[in-house]
């Protein structure tokens, strides 16, 4: 008995959180095994984040007790968590642009003589982990210049960097590529073989058996059960049966994607991109049908979302691109807009809401006339805008005043699908589409894309995720270092394994 309870480093016994009018977090109790991966699952919503909040000291609890190594446990802050050993590492992004590579890795741990900074010695301390992860990536480099996945890959620098002995990565490969996550990987194993415990939460439940030890899952506030992930793994034939019984646990039921063909016209082009170039892109040529769901699928760097830009008028390119016949020649954002492109962005939260403002404030912004009577907003007709997109996307709130920052990662995705749908617009671009929601609204989102596309809308998926391509798009065309190297049409005979191949520059033919 002793000796099991001195592995447990984190014991969890009938913790509580109530905010007004939800119970956040209900009787949830659990371990925590010392130099484990444990990780954490659940829908957005589940409690996922509201537990770690309150590990981590950024809330209080309203009921339960934490305890870390046998005592009681209550930080007062994330500050005063961190005295204690635990540290957490976001999925929102927190590097500073205008900093280079190395300023922000030191930032906050800067030396002084008198008040006054001087070069920080400590930074050769974390230019091993960098490298490790990423070795292209400079010291010298403005943050600013860096790919998404190169910000994480820094945040992810900083946060191992820090004498810690609790580890808490929040999504920490939403945005990698396959081999920067195993280069995560490596290091994450080697933390634990010195010593440290990490609590991992990710919505790609197969990585859950890529790295796990301990699997928690949490459901409407509760904690559903806690397994050993080799049990799991013995009880199922194959990796995606493993990760439907976790799913049967997340939601309750099982879910299933398959791909379903769209409705779409064949005889009528909406777009057409000919010859499409930049300093990423070379000779770009591609057709997008009314009706249908096209994909670009390729690794971090492909290509991917510079296409994207180009599409929504915020690159330079040369070429052409021709919509509905005509050809057009914008070069803004406002100039797509006007002919028929909307785009859902990768970072939803910088680039596709307004955190602080309601629901039903955001979901007119890309198109203000729909509120508008007699030159001015209506408040009647806001509200009956917010009500009926809620209604039609499922947004899971109180009411339409509720502010989005509050909303779960999926129903903030609603809400910026439901700002693009209000624009009207023909074309739209869906750059990462699910990037950072569970299993239950990813579905909810494939299911609202189809549905459009059976509307008549051509829409253009941007996905580093080869099972949401497979599930969701007609036609893929398939991207290495800014060239289309094949396109493909989905059905039954489309091979994955020969997908990653041509993806990761291999031959295109079978």
């Amino acid at each position: 008995m002793e000796k099991r309870n001195a592995d447990i480093l984190i014991s969890v016994r009938g913790l509580q959180k109530l905010f007004p009018g939800v119970m956040a977090l209900n009787n949830v109790g659990f371990d925590i095994r010392r130099n484990t991966i444990h990780c954490i699952v659940g829908e957005n919503g589940s409690g996922k984040s509201t537990f770690i909040k309150i590990l981590t000291g950024a809330l209080s609890r309203s009921k339960g007790e934490i305890l870390l190594e046998g005592k009681p446990s209550e930080p007062k802050s994330i500050r005063e968590a961190k005295t204690h050993g635990i540290t957490a590492l976001y999925q929102e992004l927190n590097v500073v642009d205008d900093l280079t590579v190395g300023e922000n890795l030191t930032l906050g741990r800067e030396e002084q003589i008198f008040g006054i900074i001087r070069k920080s010695g400590s930074l050769e301390s974390v230019v091993q982990i960098l490298k490790s992860l990423d070795e292209t990536i400079s010291l010298s480099t403005l943050v600013a210049d860096l790919s998404v996945a190169q910000k994480q890959v820094i945040e992810i620098t900083k946060a191992v960097s820090t004498d810690c002995s609790i580890l808490i990565m929040d999504e920490p490969t939403a945005a990698l590529s396959e081999e920067e996550t195993k280069r995560l990987f490596t290091v994450v194993k080697k933390l634990k073989e010195k010593g440290m415990t990490i609590i991992y939460i990710s919505h790609k439940l197969s990585e859950v058996f890529d790295i796990g030890d301990y699997v928690t899952v949490f459901r409407d506030g509760q904690m559903i059960e806690t397994k050993s992930v080799k049990d799991i793994s013995k009880s199922c034939e194959s990796v995606p049966d493993a990760c439907l019984e976790l799913v049967k646990l997340m939601l309750g039921k099982v879910v299933v994607e398959t791909y379903i063909p769209s409705k779409t016209d064949y005889s009528e082009k909406l777009l057409e991109a000919k010859n499409i170039g930049n300093n990423k892109l070379k000779n770009i040529n591609f057709d997008l049908y009314k009706g249908e769901i096209l994909g670009f699928y390729g690794l971090v760097g492909a290509g991917k979302t510079e296409m994207a830009r180009v599409l929504y008028g915020m690159d330079e390119y040369h070429g052409d691109l021709i919509v509905k016949g005509k050809k057009v020649g914008y070069k803004k954002i406002r100039g797509a807009l006007k002919t028929g492109f909307t785009m859902i962005p990768e970072e939803r939260r910088a680039d596709g809401i307004f955190g602080k403002l309601s629901i039903r404030s955001n979901i007119p912004m890309m198109r203000m006339k729909s509120v508008l009577k007699n030159g001015l907003i209506s408040r009647l007709k806001e509200n009956k805008l917010a009500d009926g997109y809620m209604k039609s996307m499922s947004i899971a709130a109180s009411d339409r005043e509720k502010k989005v920052a509050f909303l779960s990662g999926g129903n903030q995705q609603k809400v910026v699908i439901s700002k693009c749908l209000n624009r009207e617009s023909d074309i739209l671009l869906m750059d990462e589409p699910t990037k950072g929601v569970d299993v239950g609204a990813k579905q909810e989102i494939h299911d609202i894309t189809r549905n459009l596309a059976n509307q008549g809308k051509g829409i253009i998926v941007f996905s580093s995720e080869l099972p949401e391509i497979l599930h969701l798009c007609d036609r893929i065309i398939l991207m290495h270092e800014g060239e289309v190297r094949k396109t493909i049409k989905n059905g039954d005979d489309v091979n994955s394994d020969h997908i990653m191949a041509i993806v990761a520059g291999g031959a295109v033919g079978l």
